[in-house]
């Protein structure tokens, strides 16, 4: 193939050159196997491999009958015969709060931040019995449990069972710091339907509002505190901005627990610890990590 041609479609300048097509189909987002394709102005394809977590066929339906939540709507799903996964959605109004972020008043992320944690009250009141995603499904998160994002975990039915999936990524952490952090671990009742990836660029914004909430391919029924938790991790500057507003609003939970033990998984791979996970060594009548400098900024 020519070097100038797109793998995607072989288009080149020069066959662009030699008529006066121009395409409104065009690749907006890839990360890892998957992309997303705008189709002119009313249309979103997106291309990926079918293995779990893709869930939103599944979840998409059960929130239109659950929740007045603002969410894409499928027009078609399908899968290749080798495996790959295409999912039709029409497109939501906006523009992605990633994008418009900068140009917003600090009124209109006030506005946005507000509606967005007004709609996830809805499914603070959608439970389960046990922590799975619909259908009997294992819950996927690689800042939960700490592994690839692609593993599966549960589905879970007591805190004993959350933790023994947790602890797993502690294995090197001392056995007296692992007793005391299950002691402080909150429980995780009651398991509340979560969206888990409240990242700006699954926010969509029109006019300073609050236009649609995207990407639920993961999303099921985590521990009640998960999307507080969650809303600390930032992927960016904006993102980072966004989560600590965001946070102003959300039903507070305890996260003091999450943030000591997703530090301890990181070390020693990286050879600093957070405050609070310095502090837990403390408390544990420990000495801190060798090789762990007690003038070291936060991870």
């Amino acid at each position: 193939m020519d070097e100038t041609q797109c793998s995607a479609c072989t288009w080149s300048p020069e066959k662009q050159s030699h008529c006066s097509y121009k395409s409104h189909v065009s690749l907006f987002y890839s990360a890892g196997d998957r992309g997303a394709w705008s189709l002119g102005s009313k249309l979103i394809l997106k291309e990926r491999s079918n293995d779990p977590p893709n869930f939103e066929t599944t979840n998409i339906p059960f929130l239109v009958s659950k929740t007045t939540i603002p969410i894409p709507e499928v027009v078609e799903e399908w899968v290749e015969d080798d495996g790959t996964y295409f999912l039709l959605v029409k497109r939501m109004k906006g523009q992605p709060l990633s994008e418009a972020w900068a140009t917003m008043t600090q009124a209109d992320k006030e506005r946005v931040a507000k509606q967005t944690a007004d709609y996830l009250l809805q499914l603070r009141e959608l439970h389960s019995d046990r922590m799975e995603c619909l259908g009997g499904k294992p819950l996927y998160s690689s800042f939960l449990f700490a592994g690839e994002y692609g593993v599966g975990h549960g589905p879970l039915s007591s805190d004993d069972e959350l933790w023994a999936e947790m602890s797993s990524a502690l294995s090197h952490v001392p056995e007296e710091v692992r007793l005391k952090l299950r002691e402080r671990m909150p429980t995780a009742a009651p398991y509340t339907f979560t969206h888990g990836d409240l990242t700006d660029v699954n926010i969509m914004v029109d006019d300073g509002h609050l236009a649609g909430i995207i990407d639920w391919e993961s999303s099921g029924y985590f521990p009640v505190w998960w999307e507080f938790a969650a809303a600390h991790i930032g992927l960016g500057d904006v993102d980072v901005e966004w989560k600590a507003l965001l946070r102003q609003y959300l039903v507070p939970q305890d996260r003091e627990f999450w943030s000591i033990w997703y530090s301890l998984c990181l070390y020693p791979k990286y050879p600093k610890l957070d405050e609070r996970a310095k502090t837990f060594f403390k408390e544990c009548g420990l000495s801190l990590p060798e090789g762990t400098n007690e003038d070291d900024d936060e991870v």
